[in-house]
């Protein structure tokens, strides 16, 4: 399964990213995580060393003049499915899975001047990674709604909208729910951190389906001292709500394709 993971910025769509693809390795499976956001936070929130970073493709000028082209002459199908091994690192972890951590970067890193040439190979190794690869993909959208603008990720299996109980965090995550829906992501969950049991406001494009999570003391009282989120005292709290959000999510998958029209069949 492929799931985006977007929302406002702070209210812990990141840390969720951690924790699903930190789950997933220890059901045996290979996750890519993707990490979308200039912020470029996931591999801190997995316990990745500063030295162990991966490279971000943005800053690869020489990749991006090889695969893209320059002076104006792009390609807009390069070929990048050797890129993941090449840039992607391996996230530590106690398996018996496998992370693997790839960096896009962001339009700064990529040298200055225009950047169609670097957005242009960031969005085929996306799509390259979402519709060709089989194993589960991660990717921690841009806070906003910036990559759902740019419809980097439409063909996603699932959206999961991570959001905070506070006003404006509900009106961002409606905000990208719909955009969204829009290019046909149907597929979501709102993730509601640090959440009570509230009635929300009726703001609409809210995902249908919620989840709430409560209040994490140990997440709060690392966070001062150590971006890792892994590992934390409500362990099995985390794995809980992973648990129940990826079932959610498969569930809107089959309803999803339930739903979809058949094709005519051909004429003969």
């Amino acid at each position: 399964m492929k799931i985006a993971f977007a929302g406002k910025g702070g209210v812990g769509k990141t840390t969720l990213c951690a924790w699903t693809a930190d789950y997933l390795a220890r059901q045996g499976h290979t996750v890519w995580m993707v990490d979308a956001d200039t912020a470029l936070s996931l591999g801190q929130a997995c316990g990745v060393a500063p030295a162990a970073q991966a490279e971000p493709l943005a800053a690869r000028a020489d990749l991006i003049r090889q695969r893209i082209g320059a002076g104006g002459m792009i390609s807009l199908s390069p070929a990048v499915d050797d890129l993941p091994e090449l840039l992607g690192v391996d996230v530590p972890g106690p398996g018996p899975g496998r992370k693997r951590l790839l960096v896009m970067g962001t339009v700064a890193g990529a040298g200055g001047g225009c950047a169609c040439e670097a957005n242009a190979l960031l969005k085929s190794l996306l799509a390259h990674l979402v519709l060709d690869r089989d194993d589960w993909v991660l990717v921690d959208l841009e806070a906003g709604v910036e990559h759902l603008g740019r419809g980097t990720v439409a063909h996603v299996d699932g959206l999961v909208v991570a959001s905070e109980p506070s006003h404006r965090s509900l009106e961002t995550a409606a905000r990208v729910a719909a955009m969204g829906t829009d290019l046909g992501l149907r597929n979501q969950v709102l993730a509601l951190n640090r959440a009570p049991e509230a009635v929300l406001p009726p703001l609409p494009g809210l995902p249908g389906c919620i989840l709430r999570l409560p209040p994490l003391p140990g997440l709060a009282a690392r966070q001062l001292q150590d971006p890792n989120v892994l590992n934390l005292p409500e362990a099995a709290t985390v794995d809980g709500f992973v648990a129940e959000m990826l079932k959610a999510l498969e569930q809107g998958r089959r309803q999803t394709r339930l739903r979809q029209p058949r094709r005519p069949a051909p004429r003969v």
